[in-house]
């Protein structure tokens, strides 16, 4: 029955003079979105709304799938659009669109009428009035409450008069690409896939980095890597994603430094090799998915080491999340699954019996320089030979 979706936003509207930037950002990530949906649209925007007219055969339940995968969307809501003005044909058009779209008529109702065309002759108020009072007597078995109604009927006159009665929930957040851009360091768990998802409904779009590490790492954890990826890119859009061979990095590691520090003093090494990323892909920070004395990686200490060999700011948008807030929203978003498949990362592999959880940095710093020799080289050959791969959403 619908042939078009009005979409409402959120804190765009606040964004004053900067409101149209954000408002194309936010067209242009709904049509990349139903580029991935059979069909033809139309993207169109008017005084704070943005329409969504399907002008083929569509399939419905896909395209409010897609449309609710785009952060900035906070409601969609499946709409009647018309050219009529004239309040009667408007009123014996809305009276047919219940009669059609509701089975049995004993609900209660409200009706909220807006009027952002000045020129209307009929004020909101007036509206909701006579058309409330018309639905009444072609459906007398109705009863209007204006408190708590079980079908609100929304009718909003501006160049476009549309009217609906159903809202469904969107994601919120900005628009993808109007924060700058950042680089995920991305690995199989559960943890990064969600942070990479968190910032990306900021407004900003990710890159990301994963550290493998064969023959300890197989294909099938790089190819759980990309799958992942995929799942977030549904919502981030394309994101460009460097595989990194961390091997030989690692095994130099090993060999060289205490076993209790070896996660921290790779993870230092991991930071460097992300912003070399970063660098070449203009990213204004790092992303992770630490949050606060999870694992012996994340404590306050381990954080506070870990940041010194950064120059990039680091984003780390689950620190105040717990495991179980980290999983819930995995499967909110479709990534568990995935996450939990058995096959280790790099981190996992090498990881200490008993990691140092309270690392010192002049001793981390001490250590490390049993690399001076060859690490330098091993980072850059790592560098060197990163395969990268643009990863999109599955058609």
């Amino acid at each position: 029955m619908y042939k078009a979706f009005l979409i409402k936003y959120g804190e765009i509207g606040i964004k004053g003079k900067n409101r149209r930037l954000f408002e194309d950002a936010l067209i242009k990530n709904i049509k990349i979105a139903l580029d991935r949906v059979e069909g033809e649209f139309e993207v169109t925007r008017e005084q704070g709304r943005v329409y969504v007219e399907a002008k083929s055969e569509f399939d419905y339940d896909r395209t409010v799938e897609a449309l609710r995968k785009v952060f900035g969307i906070v409601e969609i809501c499946p709409a009647c659009l018309t050219e009529t003005r004239d309040f009667e044909d408007l009123a014996k058009e809305i009276i047919e669109f219940i009669d059609r779209t509701y089975e049995k008529k004993d609900f209660t109702f409200k009706v909220f009428a807006k009027r952002a065309d000045k020129k209307y002759p009929m004020n909101s108020m007036e509206i909701n009035v006579e058309l409330g009072s018309r639905i009444l007597d072609a459906f007398p078995d109705l009863k209007v409450d204006v408190h708590k109604p079980e079908i609100e009927l929304n009718v909003e006159i501006r160049e476009v008069v549309s009217y609906y009665s159903e809202s469904i929930k969107g994601l919120g957040g900005m628009p993808v690409g109007t924060n700058g851009s950042a680089m995920l360091l991305l690995s199989g768990g559960i943890d990064s896939p969600v942070a990479g998802y968190m910032v990306a409904k900021r407004g900003v779009k990710i890159d990301a980095v994963y550290f493998h590490a064969p023959p300890y790492t197989s294909e099938r954890a790089k190819k759980k890597v990309i799958d992942l990826c995929r799942i977030v890119s549904e919502y981030a859009g394309p994101i460009r994603l460097h595989i990194v061979n961390f091997t030989d990095t690692q095994l130099e590691i090993y060999e060289k430094c205490p076993h209790d520090q070896l996660t921290i003093i790779m993870r230092r090494y991991m930071m460097k090799i992300a912003e070399a990323f970063a660098d070449k892909d203009g990213s204004l920070g790092l992303v992770t998915g630490e949050s606060i004395g999870q694992v012996a990686s994340q404590t306050m200490h381990s954080m506070f080491v870990t940041n010194e060999v950064c120059k990039y700011p680091v984003y780390r948008p689950l620190i105040g999340f717990d495991k179980q807030e980290i999983i819930e929203k995995s499967l909110e978003i479709g990534t568990y699954e995935t996450s939990i498949l058995p096959f280790e990362d790099c981190c996992t592999i090498f990881v200490a019996k008993h990691p140092e959880t309270k690392p010192r940095l002049n001793i981390i710093k001490k250590n490390e320089e049993n690399l001076n020799d060859t690490i330098d080289a091993l980072v850059q050959t790592a560098i060197d030979t990163t395969e990268t791969i643009v990863v999109e959403p599955e058609d």
